[in-house]
């Protein structure tokens, strides 16, 4: 009997062998097949034994837990049941690749923890099954070509930290996410339209998370949602004794939409069209003695500045918190300021100039009555808060009328017009900008949350603790990709990159502020020996403008100063060698991470070189930080100790 057993068994064999799940080896080379055109991948049936030596592969206990394959050059497509049969997988990183086509079903991947399939040309409409992965916690689809709307049930994924789907072509509305622990969301740049649900979770994000979908709205973009219907048309009936209510659309026995008949429909028009004449009419008449009137008072403030110089004075020796209610006082002082600017000469002159596609939120008149607190002076001009009747702050930047002296006002109004349409989340928003013949003044977004360099350096009784590292790894993301933007989207150059010209938004993310105005001034040799060692050597100590590559040497020097908590004044000269010792110094016991810590140390070597010829472009240090960030995800440490960073 045992025999027989035995020989049963024997001739099942093969049998259970065809039925069970194809190997890990087997799902890689079949990824491979169609995902691997350009022959990137050294995966071969040979070697199919080792395949936890591929590269990109990870193993733990003989399965595949991580596969990370970030700018292999893989071109073709996602081809399904491949990867998906790694039911251990964790970690699934594929970005900046040319992968096409859908992406596949995973729902099998039940492990998986993170996500990253950005920057490829994946099409079609959000996977669904990834909504069952209820351990996801980081994804990343972003910068596709991905449409359709997005799944309610996004809001199942309640382990989600970081949600990015921005640049595709998503449309319909946002769900109203509300997971806890969702730190990162961005959908900037898709179709999406509709109100934003106020949940406390997307509450939390700024505008710069929805930017780029102009049919958005809602208490969070402070933008109002339109109603369709028009206050021009009642719906109540007209000569019936029981009017039905308005039915826009019947429907035939076969479902077919028609539109309802109306015996009336020419003679109702043709009150409507005599009453809206008729509005119209009285309107016009309104407006021409409100502009008689407006005009008159007009004549009173043409080409009045905005001097901030009493708000100067009276702050010279005091601390830079103190609040005054200057913008008042300066009312008082137009008619000497009108001596002085004589008459508009310019159509634009004398008025606040709005930004291409900014709605006009004040007058010069709201910003002379604004109470002004002086936040501090700068190598180009002095910077304001400025807090208006309504509460509405903005940040205003008086340029120095000397040093910008060498600029024409058209030279400057061109410039600004070219400034004003740069739009990125990692830039403070120009919104307007003012010129009369002695005044010169730029409107920013008020950031709340202060400074880079107060956050580095902390108080001055206090000797600050330099950022852990992975706090700095974010900052320098931040400024790199709204540095890459600027030289990328325009021809224009930073040219005064420091910390204390970074700002922390609402969401503790570090904005550029003062960019692209150091062209305005004379190039001189700064009094401030901090700013004056953030400039690069040729420019340093000549008449020389600012350049790309000056601005990549300052965000070198930004990067120490960020991991070594040492203002740039106090960075020795070293040797790129010699640079990774002083930082592991300065920092003391923060080496948990020292391989990670010393790439961020080689980005801040090879953009500080003497020779602007040998640094990098500010794309390429994106790139590479961005990748610096996808190793801290595949570290031992595991991917809960991402959080942290995010």
């Amino acid at each position: 009997m045992t025999r027989h057993r035995i020989f049963t068994l024997l001739l099942l064999l093969p049998l259970l062998a065809a039925q069970s799940p194809p190997s890990d080896a087997d799902a890689l080379l079949a990824f491979k097949s169609k995902a691997d055109s350009n022959n990137k991948l050294n995966y071969t049936p040979t070697n199919s034994p080792n395949y936890c030596q591929w590269r990109g592969v990870k193993c733990a206990q003989g399965r595949v837990v991580r596969l990370v394959l970030n700018s292999f050059q893989l071109g073709g497509t996602f081809p399904p049941n491949t990867l998906s049969n790694l039911n251990q997988l964790r970690v699934l990183s594929l970005p900046n690749n040319s992968l096409t086509g859908p992406i596949p079903q995973l729902a099998q991947l039940v492990n998986l923890k993170t996500l990253f399939l950005h920057h490829n040309s994946f099409s079609g409409n959000f996977p669904l099954s990834l909504v069952s992965l209820h351990r996801l916690i980081f994804l990343d689809l972003s910068h596709n070509n991905l449409s359709g709307s997005l799944p309610v049930n996004l809001t199942l994924l309640d382990r989600l930290n970081s949600l990015r789907l921005n640049f595709n072509r998503f449309n319909g509305s946002i769900p109203p996410l509300n997971q806890s622990l969702l730190n990162i969301f961005d959908v900037s740049g898709n179709n999406l339209s509709g109100a934003i649900p106020v949940t406390p979770t997307l509450s939390r994000f700024s505008k710069s998370s929805f930017l780029f979908n102009p049919n958005l709205c809602g208490k969070i973009l402070n933008r109002i949602c339109r109603s369709s219907s028009s206050p021009f048309f009642d719906s109540s009936g007209e000569g019936g004794d029981d009017a039905s209510p308005p039915s826009p659309f019947l429907q035939n026995e076969q479902g077919v939409v028609l539109s309802p008949p109306s015996s009336k429909k020419h003679n109702k028009t043709g009150v409507i069209l005599g009453f809206v004449i008729g509005v119209l009419i009285l309107i016009a008449a309104i407006l021409s003695v409100f502009a008689y009137f407006k005009n008159q008072r007009r004549q009173q403030i043409e080409c009045k500045s905005t001097s901030f110089e009493e708000v100067e004075n009276e702050n010279v020796n005091a601390d830079t918190s103190e609040r005054t209610n200057a913008m008042q006082v300066i009312g008082s002082e137009l008619q000497v300021v009108e001596k002085k600017l004589g008459v508009a000469k310019r159509e634009k002159s004398g008025n606040l100039i709005f930004c291409d596609g900014e709605t006009p939120f004040c007058s010069l008149e709201q910003l002379m009555r604004a109470s002004a607190e002086l936040l501090g002076r700068g190598s180009i001009g002095t910077t304001y808060k400025a807090v208006m009747d309504n509460q509405l702050t903005v940040t205003v930047k008086r340029l120095d009328a000397g040093k910008t002296a060498v600029t024409s006002g058209e030279a400057f109004e061109r410039h600004l017009e070219a400034v004003g349409g740069l739009r990125h989340p990692n830039l403070v928003p120009v919104r307007a900008y003012f010129q009369a013949k002695q005044e010169r003044l730029i409107i920013y977004d008020y950031q709340p949350n202060g400074s880079l360099s107060n956050l580095i350096h902390g108080s001055r009784s206090s000797r600050a603790k330099p950022l852990h590292w992975t706090s700095c790894l974010k900052i320098a993301e931040d400024v790199a990709l709204g540095l890459a933007y600027i030289h990328q989207a325009s021809r224009l150059v930073h040219g005064n990159l420091k910390s204390s010209n970074i700002l922390l938004g609402s969401d503790f993310e570090a904005c550029l502020t003062d960019y692209c105005l150091s062209i305005l001034a004379i190039s001189a040799p700064s009094e401030d020996l901090n700013s004056d060692s953030c400039k690069a050597p040729e420019i340093r100590k000549s008449s020389r403008q600012a350049t790309t590559s000056s601005d990549v040497y300052a965000f070198g020097i930004l990067l120490l100063e960020l991991l070594t908590g040492k203002p740039p004044s106090q960075h020795p000269y070293l040797m790129p060698a010699d640079m990774a010792n002083w930082v592991r110094a300065m920092r003391e016991d923060d080496g948990g991470e020292d391989k990670l810590l010393q790439m961020l140390v080689e980005v801040a070597s090879i953009c500080s070189l003497t020779s602007p010829e040998q640094r990098p472009t500010m794309r390429q240090v994106v790139k590479t930080i961005q990748e610096i960030k996808e190793n801290a995800l595949i570290e031992d440490t595991g991917t809960e100790g991402y959080i942290e960073y995010i």
